[in-house]
Formats: C-alpha cells, structure tokens, sequence
C-alpha cells in the first residue's frame, strides 16, 4: 500500500483534486419547510397502517394510502431538486433535537438537529428512491393481495417505515441523522425479509442479515465516534470546511501532515459501507435476503438500501480523498467482489438469487467508479441500475407470483409468449439489455464510465483491476440472458412451485380453454407432452412426486397494477440513457449526472474551480503516464470494447441455453457439464464457493465453542462461588439446629456434656 501513496498523492496534487463543497466556508442557504415533508409523510403512512391493523381493514385501502403518501414525496422531491438555491445547498431544520455543551472550547459541544441538507447529491439519490418506492407499494397491492388483512397492513407499515429511515439516513444533515437512518432501514429490512415469520428459512435469512449488517455498523459507528473526537462537530456545513487543510495537504504531497486519525475514519465508515451494500467479506445476507417478498427484493435489495454504502462514501468523498489507504482498499473489494459474485450468479437456478448475486457485482462497480476518481459514474450507475434492477427483480416477482413460487429456470420455458405475459416478457428484456451492457442502454453508458477509469486513473493494478471488470461484464452478459433464453423465450413449457396449494384460485382458471398439462406445450408447435420431460417420468407420475394433479394448473397472468408498474419501469429504464447526453444544471459537465454531483460533497474540483468529474481524462488528457487501453484514450475506445465484450456474453448464452432447446430443462450447456473441471467449477460456483461453510467453520463454530467453555465457566466458578458464598450459612445453620431441638432433656444431656469438657480441660492443665 505505501507504494501506491505517492501515485494517489501526485495524482490529487497535480491536478488539483479536492472537494466542491470544501473550503473556507459553506455558504448554506435556509431550506424550505415543505422539504421536511419528504420523509414525514412515510412515517405517517406507518402510523395510519398501524390504525388500519386494529380497525381490521381487510381491503386493499392500505397500498392506496402507502402509494398515495409516497407519490406525493415524491412530486415533493422533485420540487425541492427544481428549488435548489445558486449556491447548489441549503439547510432545513424540522427541530432542535440534541445540543449538549461541556465547555466552551471548540469540540465540546454536541449538536445533531433534526434538519435535511439539501444539495444535489441528496436531490439525486432522493428522486429515484421515491418514485421507485412508489412504484413498488403500486406493484405490492397486487403482488401481496393474497394476504389482505393484518399481514397487509404489517406489510406496508414496514414498507413506509423504510422509506421514512432511507429519507433521514439520505436526507440528514449530520452524521448522526444519518445513522439513525442506517439503523433504521436495517430494522425495516429485518421485518421485511422475515415477513414470513412462520417460514424458517425466512426466520433464518433475517437474522443473518441483521447480525451481518450489525458488523458493518460497528465500523460505521466507530467512524461517527472518531470524527467528533476530531473534528468536534457532526454537522456536514462545518465539517467539510475543516477537512481543506488535509486537502490541501494532498494536493502539494504532504501525505504525512495529515493525522493517521483523519485517514483512519474513512476506512471505519468504509467498513459501514460494505456491510449495507454486501461486499466481501460481508455479502453473504442479502442473496439470502431473496426470501422477503419480491417488492421487497426490488426495493431494498435493489434499488434503494444496498445503495446506501455508496451514497456514505459519496457523501464523505472529502474524507476518503484525504487518506491513502481508504479509496485503494474501497477500488479492490468492489473488484474481487464484482467478480466473484458474477461467478456464483454463473451457476444459481433460482432466478431471484441471480439477481441478488448481481445486485452484489453491480454495487463492486458502483464502489470502483468511487475509486477510480469517477464520482458521476459511480453515481450514474447508482441511478440506471435502480431503474433497470428493479425492473428484473419485479419481473421474477412477476413470475413467481403466477407460476406457484416457481423460481427455478430449469422448470420453466417460453414464459413471454404464454398468455398475458407479453408486457413482462418485454419488460425482462429491455431489463437484461441494460444489465448485459448492450450498446445504447442505459447499463452501457454508466458501466463504461467507471471501466475506463480503470486504466486512467493511477493507483495500485487500476488497469489489473480494469481487467477483472471488463471479464466480470462479460459473465453479467451471460448470466442475464442465460436467465432470459431459459425461462421466456423457448418452448412453451412450465413446473408449478411448491406455492401450488396456496393458490387454488388459480387452479383450473380455464381450464377448458387451455387444457391440463402441468407444462403449457401448445399444440400449434406440434409437440406432445412427452416431447419436454427434463425430469423424467410422465406428467402424472411428476404430479405424484411434487404436488396434488399439478396438471390442472394454469398460471395466473399479471393484472394491471403489475403490468402496468413493469411497463413504467421498462419506459424509465430506456429514458434513462438520455441522461448521459442530457446537460445538467451545470453546463460545463457533460450529462445530468456530471451536473448532479457537482455541486455537492462527492464532487472533484481542479485549482479550486469546478470542473468536469467524469472523466480524469480531461484533467491529464496530454499527459504521457495517462493510462491507455490498446494504446487509445480508454474512454473513446471502451465503447467498443465493452460493447464486444458483451456481444460475446450474449452469445454465448444464446449458444448454451436456446439454440437447439427442446426442454426446459436441458440445453447445450447440460453437456459441457459432462467435463470434469467445468463440472467442479460449476458444482463450486453453484455452493457460492463454500463461503457461508466457510464462515461457519471459521467463525461460527469455534464461537459456539468458546461460548459453551465460556458457559460452563459461568456456570461452574462463578455460580459455583456465588452458590458457595450462599451456602455456608445455611451449612452452619444445618449443623447447629439439632441444639435447638426443643426437648429438655437433651438440653440438660448438653450442659453436662459441656460441663464434663470443661473439667477435663481444666484437670489437663492443671496436671
């Protein structure tokens, strides 16, 4: 790492990198009081499900409530991006919430009020998290209508109450807001993984993910500790200021004039950040995480709450550029954890868990664009993948929900051209298009924007770490429409899950119309039942194994809440690459999401003027040591090379997984698994590389020993004392009582024993 030092340091002196909104002083303009609106019209929502709950409410009137309430946050949002002041920041106090002063020098006082700050970068994040989350709850009115009454209304509390926590963790304008937030959204995100709270797998992934959250929490709570201690406040306008110093320490190479202490907090709250955002080695939750309801995978696990490491270290940017070991270590783990949850995505047959896997890949990049000095990109990515994550995630909900709990892409085939399935079958399409990094989408320009930096940007195996990246792209282009050839387009085929007793209205729904095989094989194609048995046996005698006459199923198409959600998402996830080319609010950054970050905290400034963030090329653009790629400018060249990259994914997917598929089950790729290596690979990738066994027999295991030592210890010494410590009296007490018996006689036995002693002591002395 101290090799890197220097490289890190020449780059931010030479340039003249440092922070927007660092500098003598913060100008901060008075926020508007509707702002405070934002996230209390949420927590109101919560309140009236909560009224909902005891008056018994057994319709859909708390998904209209939730969806109205969180609509007009969002118009609300949008309101207070259109409001933003010349001097992009401001300050809206809702109240007066902690001022505790020991003293009056600098440093002791305490003061956390509860007010928003208001600038672009909160603009930015707040837009699409509550359009998205109104989308969502419009989505989850249809999707958890099976179980109207209290379980709806708990559902939706939860589901306010998470927006409330992400409004105040995004919105807050001191660290400590910001942890209450954090804190909050890891709650909610326990109550709603475990909203099955009767299903022990359920029980079991919401522990793991709050106990696994808690960890990262700790470094985060540490990092809020230490940077009282240091800088004696914890509010944003006076903390960015004291950080130009250290700043301007950077820039001239005086890496050492700057304290460990400085340098060490970012790396704590970057021990936060990989926690809520799953990165290695702290992961393993939120794939796990996929048995919540699907709207809740779309809006915690997607779009909104794993994002919430990201926007921690765009917000402390400042910090972050002052130390020389925070953004090397931030760049490696987004890579290796980029990589290696592409692998496991590789080998997963749980559809939703691909898209965990991916969510978890796609947060590395978003990590490495804050590394590699690209701000906008990581957070461009931040705002496309919202979109067109959520899109995927509620189309697997989509068909989850119709298909009995079938998630499993080897059981189903040719969903997009069954009935009333079109509009999912588009949305999933335009979905994978992004997520593959197809030319002209949205997933293509904002992944090309953090890839090129890799080779631009100096810093310990940047352009390794490019490499790995460019091969993790490739495998995203093939697991996405490996997931998109095997379950919707193909032969029309299909399994029920094991959710088929729970949905008996939609057993025999036309039945006459359609008739009865479990697998939906039209006969207009010529085919016969026989001719798509992946698993062998007949429909009936499969029907035996797994559910009761399965051949009377059909699945339930999508009605027009969920349709019509996918279709918005699928509209938004195309808009959204209009936003590379549309200007900001600043003309001199090319796109909207350069003129979003510039006027805020994660933003890169040259010679204390604004200029453009996205790309450190424009910065050393005829500087000989800038990196290249194939001997070109990376950033003019990597549209091609990503573009390459991901044809090849693609096509190899469609090799493996559709050309010549007759099943459901079984395709090309069935026989390279006939390969030894490709099979040990495959079976590895498959066990997600062993690293929850790994985690079980390295941590868990030896602390359930230490615990059950350490328990007989308790039990044994201390107890044993204690119980000692009480039980000698009631020893003497034991032994003196037959003197107390009552009875006379023994009394008078007694004192002529004692008196016999007495005489024979005496009589022994006197000899």
């Amino acid at each position: 790492m101290q090799t890197t030092t220097p490289q890190l340091a020449e780059t931010i002196g030479a340039l003249g990198l440092g922070a927007a909104d660092t500098g003598a002083a913060l100008e901060v303009a008075t926020g508007p009081a509707w702002a405070m609106l934002i996230p209390m019209l949420p927590l109101l929502g919560a309140a009236i499900m909560g009224v909902c709950a005891i008056m018994g409410v057994r319709s859909k009137l708390p998904a209209w409530i939730t969806v109205g309430l969180l609509g007009f946050s969002a118009v609300l949002a949008a309101a207070m991006y259109a409001w933003l002041p010349e001097n992009g920041r401001a300050v809206s106090v809702a109240w007066e919430w902690i001022n505790v002063s020991w003293g009056d020098e600098p440093g002791q006082t305490l003061k956390a009020n509860f007010g928003f700050y208001i600038d672009s970068l909160t603009c930015l994040w707040m837009l699409f998290v509550t359009l998205l989350a109104t989308l969502i709850a419009l989505y989850a009115s249809e999707y958890m209508s099976h179980d109207l009454g209290a379980g709806y209304c708990r559902f939706f509390a939860a589901f306010n109450l998470f927006v409330f926590s992400m409004a105040c963790l995004v919105m807050g304008d001191n660290l400590l807001l910001l942890f209450l937030g954090w804190e909050g959204v890891g709650l909610c995100s326990y109550l709603l993984i475990g909203y099955h709270y009767k299903k022990h797998s359920a029980v079991f992934a919401a522990k793991k993910a709050f106990i696994v959250n808690r960890i990262g929490d700790l470094g985060l709570l540490l990092g809020v500790f230490l940077t009282f201690v240091h800088f004696g406040t914890l509010e944003y306008k006076d903390l960015f200021p004291m950080v130009q110093p250290y700043i301007e320490a950077m820039r001239q190479g005086a890496v050492g004039d700057i304290p460990a202490v400085v340098q060490l907090i970012p790396v704590l709250l970057m021990i936060g950040a990989f926690g809520k955002s799953a990165q290695l080695p702290l992961f393993v939750w939120l794939p796990d995480a996929m048995e919540g309801p699907t709207p809740v995978s779309a809006l915690i696990h997607a779009a909104t709450m794993v994002t919430a490491g990201v926007y921690l270290i765009a917000r402390m940017y400042p910090l972050f550029l002052v130390s020389e070991w925070a953004l090397p270590i931030v760049a490696w783990v987004g890579g290796l954890t980029a990589l290696v949850a592409a692998t496991i995505a590789m080998a997963q047959f749980d559809i939703k868990r691909i898209m965990a896997y991916s969510t978890v890949s796609q947060l590395g990049f978003m990590f490495c664009g804050l590394a590699f000095l690209s701000s906008v990109g990581g957070a461009f990515h931040v705002v496309t993948h919202a979109f067109f994550k959520a899109t995927l995630f509620l189309c697997c909900g989509a068909v989850m929900h119709g298909f009995a709990g079938q998630l499993d892409l080897r059981k189903l085939s040719g969903v997009s051209f069954m009935k009333g399935w079109g509009i999912v079958g588009i949305a999933m399409f335009i979905g994978c298009l992004n997520l593959a990094g197809f030319p002209f989408t949205a997933g293509y320009f904002s992944k090309d924007m953090i890839l090129a930096e890799a080779f631009i940007t100096p810093g310990p195996g940047y352009q390794f770490l490019g490499v790995i990246l460019l091969l993790t792209a490739g495998i995203t282009a093939y697991y996405t429409f490996r997931v998109f050839f095997r379950v919707f387009v193909g032969p029309k085929q299909f399994e029920p899950g094991d959710e088929l007793h729970g949905h008996d209205g939609h057993i025999d729904d036309h039945h006459e119309e359609h008739g009865s095989a479990s697998r939906a094989t039209e006969a207009d194609e010529g085919h016969t039942p026989g001719d798509h048995e992946p698993m062998g046996g007949s429909v009936e005698e499969r029907g035996k194994k797994t559910h009761e006459h399965p051949e009377h199923f059909h699945p339930h198409a999508p009605g027009w809440a969920i349709n019509g959600v996918l279709a918005t998402l699928a509209i938004l996830s195309v808009l959204a690459a209009a936003l590379y080319f549309f200007p900001g609010a600043d003309k001199s950054h090319k796109g909207w999401a350069g003129g979003m970050i510039s006027g805020s905290s994660a933003a890169l400034v040259v010679g204390g003027e604004a200029d453009h963030p996205t790309r450190l090329a424009a910065f050393v653009g005829a500087e000989p040591e800038q990196g290249t790629l194939f001997g070109q400018d990376p950033h003019k060249i990597m549209y091609y090379v990503s573009g390459v990259i991901g044809f090849v994914g693609i096509a190899i997917a469609f090799a493996l997984h559709y050309a010549g598929r007759k099943e459901s089950e079984r395709s090309a790729a069935n026989n390279l698994l006939q390969v030894k290596p490709i099979r040990t690979a495959h079976r590895w990738a498959n066990a997600k590389w062993y690293v929850d066994e790994l985690y079980d027999f390295a941590l868990r295991k030896p602390l359930w020993a230490a615990s059950q030592i350490f328990h007989l210890i308790d039990k044994l010494l201390i107890d044993g004392l204690v119980n000692l410590v009480g039980y000698l009296p009631r020893a003497l007490g034991k032994g003196v009582r037959p003197s107390q018996s009552g009875v006379l006689h023994s009394y008078a036995a007694a004192m002529a024993g004692g008196l016999a002693v007495i005489l024979l002591i005496v009589l022994l002395l006197s000899l």
